[in-house]
């Protein structure tokens, strides 16, 4: 299930991706699952996508988490206590870590950039930790766009970090595209299965999207490195 509406965007790209890797993806509006909280139920993998959710007016991801906490709260609850799997992806990541991950952490925020400015455009990536999101996904080449994408931590906080950003192809510029502290670019919750990422994945399917794709010629895979996110998401449930 990928979640649309209320400032959401990138719905289409990420349900695409799961069907291309299998699975079988539907976009529901937000409002429809506030109507009808049960159909949860009925999914396997709960997807919050990009975009800027309510404008942002209230913080990146706030208002959205809020809505989700009073409306979905009870369901999210159910969903998360089966062995489903959750993503979120740029704002859905903003949501997710607002929604304390599903398990109530308060330790971990996202904030502006470090520039101050909006940044687009491609960075690596370095897996850690054991989630099922990553299972043999490797390093990954695949961009960012975000302006409040910076994770900062409470004193003493151990967070579950998935994916860090690591020097590669970043053309002379900072490997870290927000100053994040330790180079996360995603953490997890204590079990795995939800994952939230600044970076995204949907956007880095095939080799055409890449930013050195004129460089690469014609002689690559088809694939590109954030279609292996998707697959293993997806390979959870074979």
């Amino acid at each position: 299930m990928v979640l649309a509406g209320y400032g959401l965007n990138c719905e289409v790209e990420t349900a695409h991706a799961f069907a291309a890797c299998g699975a079988a993806a539907e976009v529901v509006h937000i409002a429809d699952l506030l109507a009808a909280p049960e159909n949860l139920a009925g999914a396997q993998i709960l997807a919050v996508p990009g975009g800027f959710s309510f404008g942002d007016d209230t913080g990146s991801g706030n208002a959205l988490a809020q809505l989700l906490r009073l409306r979905l709260g009870d369901a999210l609850a159910a969903f998360h206590a089966r062995d489903t799997l959750t993503i979120g992806i740029c704002n859905g990541c903003q949501v997710l870590v607002r929604l304390g991950l599903l398990e109530g952490r308060t330790d971990i925020a996202l904030t502006h950039n470090a520039g101050g400015r909006y940044v687009c455009r491609w960075v690596d990536l370095a897996p850690e930790g054991a989630s099922p999101w990553l299972a043999g996904v490797g390093r990954m080449h695949i961009p960012v766009a975000h302006g409040e994408g910076r994770f900062v931590l409470a004193e003493g906080a151990r967070p579950h970090v998935a994916l860090r950003y690591v020097p590669g192809q970043s053309g002379g510029l900072p490997h870290n595209p927000n100053g994040s502290t330790d180079d996360i670019a995603g953490v997890t919750d204590a079990s795995g299965r939800v994952l939230a990422l600044m970076p995204h994945p949907e956007r880095g399917m095939y080799a055409w999207q890449r930013d050195d794709a004129p460089e690469r010629g014609p002689n690559v895979p088809e694939e590109a490195d954030g279609m292996r996110l998707f697959r293993a998401g997806v390979a959870y449930f074979a």
